[in-house]
């Protein structure tokens, strides 16, 4: 049944990480003078709290991984290393000087790109700097990416000395031959030798980064790769699907199309590994997610406190993100903000003195209810709106959209709210997508969707009529 459904519901969705999703922002969904009122609505509401989440994005890569679709300057000159720095630092001045208290930091996470394109120097010196005048809260957790290649021994002893607890490998894959079509080759041994090169030195949290749906993938790769994980064992990892977008990145138009698991191919690659893992003491947490039960997302999916924002899901519930580097994306929870895409630009915007936004967008009062209940489902699969103020007339609609999923039994309907079933949580971004009325709202986003704006009219009017009903009863 799963594979029907999968090819039932293969249409492509948001990731979900914010809503409203970033094709509904705009080059002018904020002005700087908004973002700064938004920074400081946000500060007020949850920094004497739940404190803030930190992101910094570190775009350059010496290698060009062709299934990468992330901001990437593909380099291997290492003179960019000293201006991104100090524009770094110069962008997070202008965030201390808005705010109106000292900032209290919760989690920091630095990704890219390859982090570790930086000298282990520069990366201490970029987190001494950016914390001189912040406070970490207790508990706190500070991450980052990294490619086994890049990482050196002497870049993890550095981290650790400035609080990084946590790291994130990009494995993608563990066969020779999906690894060439890809152009990421490395060895199990090599990640074997950075994986315990990390735990002896003291860190307490290691994660794979997994992507199924890679050209040359079959049901025996990926049960190789799965035998590899079991034997390093992280705490925690990311099963992916592979996104492919050939008309955006260009190293994805080097893959054959014949090479593609798709369709059934491809959703038995994810059952076989989703089953291997849940034999050995995995448990799927919200979607694309695997956590052992020692670890801390684990914990916070049990207790109700899971949380997701751009960085993926955590289990450190803040409400505002901030968000340093190219490209990067902030969050006050009243509206986003991201940055220019390309690091000359970026640096560019900071050296003028100005938040360097890309596009934004201020949310609405239906935004920050829809964005709720997407959160909702994403983290807990479940929501309500018996609350008046979780209430939208959207929602009236939306019930309509689920009732396909109710028949298949993805989703079960209540008087006010939504659970989704077993069978439902690896399609948590279909299910989202009927919460979504920008997406449906939109003749672009329909049809980047493949959703029918034919049949949204025929929602909206059953909507429509069923409280004139109510209201006549």
């Amino acid at each position: 049944m799963a594979t029907n459904l999968a090819v039932k519901y293969s249409n492509p969705g948001p990731r979900y990480t914010s809503y409203p999703t970033i094709p509904s922002w705009s080059s002018d969904g904020v002005t700087q003078e908004q973002w700064k009122e938004a920074m400081v609505k946000g500060f007020n509401d949850s920094n004497g709290t739940t404190g803030i989440s930190m992101y910094i994005h570190i775009p350059y890569c010496e290698n060009y991984c062709y299934f990468c679709g992330c901001n990437a300057h593909r380099t291997q000159d290492h003179s960019f290393e000293e201006p991104y720095l100090e524009a770094l630092q110069k962008e997070w001045q202008m965030y201390l000087d808005v705010f109106p208290g000292t900032l209290n930091v919760k989690e920091l996470h630095i990704g890219g790109g390859t982090p570790t394109f930086f000298s282990p120097e520069n990366l201490a010196r970029l987190v001494e700097n950016l914390f001189r005048t912040v406070n970490r809260m207790d508990n706190y957790m500070f991450s980052f990416e990294t490619n086994p290649r890049s990482t050196s021994k002497e870049h993890l002893e550095a981290l650790y000395r400035v609080g990084f607890r946590r790291m994130s490998f990009g494995i993608q894959d563990f066969d020779p031959v999906v690894q060439q079509e890809i152009n990421r080759p490395q060895s199990f041994e090599l990640v074997k030798e950075k994986v315990d090169i990390a735990r002896e030195i003291g860190f307490t949290s290691v994660n794979f980064d997994l992507v199924y749906g890679l050209p040359k993938q079959t049901l025996a790769t990926i049960t190789d790769t799965i035998d590899k994980v079991m034997q390093l064992r992280p705490d925690r990892l990311a099963f992916y699907a592979y996104g492919h977008n050939p008309h955006m990145y260009e190293g994805q138009r080097k893959f054959k199309e014949e090479d593609l698991p798709v369709g059934d191919v491809k959703q038995e690659l994810y059952d076989k590994g989703r089953a291997m893992l849940e034999s050995i003491g995995y448990h799927e947490i919200g979607m694309d997610h695997f956590a052992l039960e020692g670890d801390s997302l684990y914990l916070a999916a049990k207790d109700g406190s899971l949380h997701r924002n751009f960085m993926g899901y955590t289990e450190n519930t803040t409400q505002m993100m901030i968000a340093l580097g190219a490209s990067s994306i902030s969050d006050t929870w009243y509206a986003f903000a991201q940055n220019e895409r390309g690091d000359q630009k970026y640096i560019e915007e900071i050296n003028k003195g100005r938040f360097p936004i890309l596009r934004g967008h201020m949310l609405t009062d239906e935004d920050l209810v829809l964005r709720r209940h997407i959160l909702n489902l994403m983290c807990r699969q479940e929501t309500s709106w018996e609350d008046p103020k979780m209430y939208t007339e959207e929602l009236d609609i939306a019930r309509y959209r689920l009732e396909d999923m109710e028949n298949d039994g993805m989703v079960v309907l209540l008087e006010n709210g939504v659970r989704v079933t077993e069978i439902g949580i690896p399609f948590l971004r279909n299910i989202c997508m009927a919460f979504d009325a920008r997406l449906w709202r939109s003749d672009s986003l329909s049809k980047a969707y493949n959703v029918s704006r034919d049949i949204q009219k025929e929602y909206i009017e059953r909507a429509r009529q069923a409280k004139a009903q109510q209201q006549v009863g």
